[in-house]
């Protein structure tokens, strides 16, 4: 590779050569073996060279116009029936549900020849020569570099798509009777970049090319991090094969999937979010730069339900006695970390009084919301986007299903059930369409590291959010939901800025919340104001005991979004351990998020928040994408010393906690105002330091409450200010001062009321005339 790597470091390396070749879509074929915890199949790539991505990058209007134009003159495909010559070039065949159906082949057991992990090399590759290679270097062969950790890789071959009927449709040929290895790229290239009103037509081409017999076997190498293949004489991108057959199984040790037993002790195994993502899963591409669809067929013995990130609420079929096949589908490009599969002994939860489908609702859209469901083009690659759907924008409660052990029947039903209506409604009432059609959300077993995790389509949540009243899994739910648009529709373009993900999802989850309640606005205001308070001592906390290089939200500053020339690079502290328990992307975020939203006011910030929702989703971002737009909206005279680079220095690429915003420092004076005592020497270092006389009339209020308490006479004069400036907030005040029971104080609050009495509020002035005298 072209990137240096420190074996002692804790940053976790992304080896994947996605500036000279990106993977378009993987179709995955696994078997589910609990007996040996293993997965096994293939999986197939669909790939797109540098060199044509790259334009359609440029211009992705034009791109997709022409496209369109040209591709859905094909029409449906015929049913694919290829021959099957080789027991050893199919795993178990495909099933789908709305597709062609192939019968069973002979299933691939040998595990010697070819069977190379990630701690062996495979004959026929010189690592030393080829793992610096990976583009076009001279006369030798370009290398397709994979990220790969934790599997056994048995075979890679070129699949023959041309071999499949129909595919003439693709080319320029009448008749398919000279293929050539350019032939074939080319009807990769025309499938890949088929529009989106034929993408059930598409699939249908991906799933029988997955079944093509191969045409060649390709070299391949596998070293700690990474897969890498080559065929001999393909010097360059566009001359390396376009579609590709893996042949791997997992490892029981492997890190991407945790093969446990649920609560009713029956065997299960799912994705576990990873540091090392989905590389242990199957052969990828983990940069986020890499965003593909997927399909997937998944087996198991009967007993077990297959859950995975799918647009369709798969039902399975039966292939065999004995055992049950899922298929799922995704039509919108997204990082193959956000691929999530759940194997196990589930039970679907419903209520006894309706199913989820008869709760999915539309209602018109609220004039603020109207203003953003923008009509036209979106700026994303071309897929089928729910937010060019007119039903889609209007509907409050997506289908969801939910799983879990049946030990847990009662809990789901009594809470979890109950809640999901009200906060998938919210959430749509605050942000618009919901980014994903459907959602399925699991119970996971008792040793699931965290509380919650979204993927597209399937939601985690832990058994802990069940008990104890609804708040706690309603703002769970909350969070989860948000990560919705934040995170997924929306995602982080350089891992390491976590908290484009987190931070808002944290700040969203009590909107969000509150809105699920149907709390007023006072009512909403409060209890957003106790979670702060909680959120800033935790905070504090953490900043305590975390090192400082752990608390930066953009840690590699100038250098964030950055890669190699071949498209590798290193997210920093991705593999320390320490990371996983860390909050600060939550909390930082979501501080930085309430300080702007504070600043633009709440009706301002969820309005533009909407417009950048509608702008960016389908989209990777980096900091500096937000921090932009949301200037270019704020008036003028809110901005003040508003900048990106303010932002920057002040929230992202500093450790410790930012510079105090009013709300926290409110929440900080209420704090001292409960000490008994406070030396002068300390009030003095606070006023210093905070400069509490140019902070706003909620902060110098409760700075005023303390100098009375603590009869700071140096700072009398604050307290006279505030009488005289602010009779609005000083009338509690007088009152404070005539308690104290300190004839200087009392003699300050009479002397102040003579001088303003008289341009008082009558109602004001008679109250605090009764104080006085």
């Amino acid at each position: 590779m072209d990137i240096q790597l420190d074996p002692a470091r804790d940053d976790l390396p992304l080896m994947a050569n996605t500036s000279h070749i990106l993977v378009k879509h993987y179709v995955l074929d696994l078997d589910v073996d609990f007996e040996s915890q293993v997965m096994e199949g293939t999986i197939v790539l669909f790939l797109e060279d540098g060199n044509r991505f790259k334009k359609q990058n440029s211009s992705i209007e034009e791109a997709c116009q022409s496209e369109s134009n040209k591709a859905c003159k094909f029409g449906m495909p015929e049913p694919c029936h290829v021959s099957v010559t080789n027991a050893r070039t199919f795993s178990s065949e495909m099933e789908y549900n709305d597709f062609a159906i192939c019968s069973k082949g002979e299933k691939d057991t040998s595990d010697k020849d070819g069977n190379h992990d990630n701690q062996e090399h495979a004959s026929g590759i010189s690592s030393s020569k080829y793992c610096c290679d990976t583009g076009n270097h001279g006369n030798e062969d370009f290398l397709l570099v994979l990220d790969c950790c934790d599997l056994s890789v048995l075979k890679v071959e070129e699949v023959d798509v041309a071999a499949v009927p129909g595919m003439e449709k693709f080319t320029r040929s009448p008749k398919l009777t000279v293929v050539s290895e350019e032939l074939r790229n080319q009807i990769v290239r025309e499938l890949v970049t088929l529009p989106a009103d034929c993408w059930r037509e598409q699939l249908d081409y991906y799933a029988c090319c997955s079944q093509a017999p191969g045409c060649g076997e390709l070299l391949f190498d596998t070293d700690r991090w990474s897969l890498q293949i080559r065929k001999t004489g393909a010097q360059t991108a566009t001359d390396f094969p376009h579609a590709i057959r893996i042949w791997y199984k997992t490892k029981p040790e492997g890190r991407s999937v945790t093969w446990t037993s649920d609560q009713s002790d029956r065997p299960c195994v799912y994705t576990v979010g990873s540091p090392i993502n989905n590389r242990a899963l199957f052969p990828c591409q983990e940069p986020p730069v890499a965003m593909s669809t997927w399909q997937a067929t998944v087996r198991a013995a009967a007993s077990f339900v297959v859950l995975m990130s799918g647009e369709n609420s798969a039902k399975p079929t039966q292939p065999w006695e004995g055992c049950s096949s899922w298929y799922y589908y995704v039509t919108m490009p997204m990082p193959a970390s956000t691929f999530t599969i759940a194997v196990g002994c589930w039970t679907e939860m419903k209520l006894e009084t309706c199913s989820s489908n008869d709760l999915a609702t539309e209602r018109p859209l609220s004039p603020s919301e109207a203003d953003f469901r923008h009509v036209g083009v979106c700026s994303h690659m071309e897929y089928p986007c729910r937010f060019q759907n007119a039903s889609a924008a209007t509907q409050e409660i997506i289908p969801f299903r939910v799983f879990a052990p049946v030990c847990l029947k009662g809990a789901c039903q009594e809470t979890l059930l109950r809640l999901i209506p009200p906060c998938l409604s919210a959430a749509h009432s605050v942000l618009g369409t919901h980014p994903f059609s459907r959602l399925d959300i699991l119970i996971v077993p008792a040793s699931f590291p965290s509380l919650g995790m979204a993927s597209p389509h399937i939601m985690f949540l832990s058994q802990s959010i069940l008990t104890g009243g609804s708040h706690l899994c309603g703002t769970r739910l909350c969070h989860e939901i948000a990560h919705a648009w934040f995170g997924l529709a929306i995602g982080a373009r350089d891992w390491t800025e976590e908290w484009l993900s987190e931070g808002f999802a944290t700040h969203l989850e009590d909107v969000f919340w509150a809105a699920a309640q149907q709390l007023d606005p006072r009512e909403a205001r409060e209890q957003q104001e106790l979670r702060a308070c909680l959120r800033w001592r935790r905070l504090q906390d953490e900043m305590r005991c975390s090192p400082e290089e752990m608390q930066v939200l953009r840690p590699s500053k100038d250098k964030t979004g950055h890669t190699s020339d071949s498209g590798a690079s290193v997210i920093k502290h991705g593999l320390n351990p320490e990371k996983i328990f860390l909050q600060v992307h939550y909390l930082k975020g979501y501080f930085l998020l309430r300080f702007l939203a504070k600043r633009l006011g709440d009706e301002t910030y969820f309005s533009f928040l909407r417009k950048f929702v509608h702008t960016f989703h389908g989209q990777l971002i980096l900091s500096q994408d937000f921090l932009q737009m949301l200037l270019e909206n704020i008036p003028e005279e809110k901005r003040l010393e508003l900048s990106v680079e303010n932002i920057y220095q002040d929230w992202l690429e500093s450790s410790g906690i930012p510079k105090l915003l009013p709300d926290q420092l409110v929440l900080l004076l209420e704090h001292l105002l409960e000490q008994k005592t406070l030396s002068p020497r300390t009030l003095q270092s606070l006023q210093r330091t905070y400069h509490l006389h140019d902070q706003d009339a909620e902060v110098r209020h409760r700075w005023c409450e303390l100098i009375v308490k603590h009869k700071f006479t140096k700072a009398y004069n604050s307290v006279q200010s505030f009488l005289r400036e602010d009779q609005a907030m000083g009338v509690y005040l007088y009152g404070e001062l005539m308690v104290s029971e300190d004839a200087r104080q009392q003699q300050l609050a009479r002397r102040c009321f003579e001088r303003t009495k008289e341009h008082m509020d009558r109602s004001s002035a008679q109250v605090v005339a009764e104080m006085l005298f």
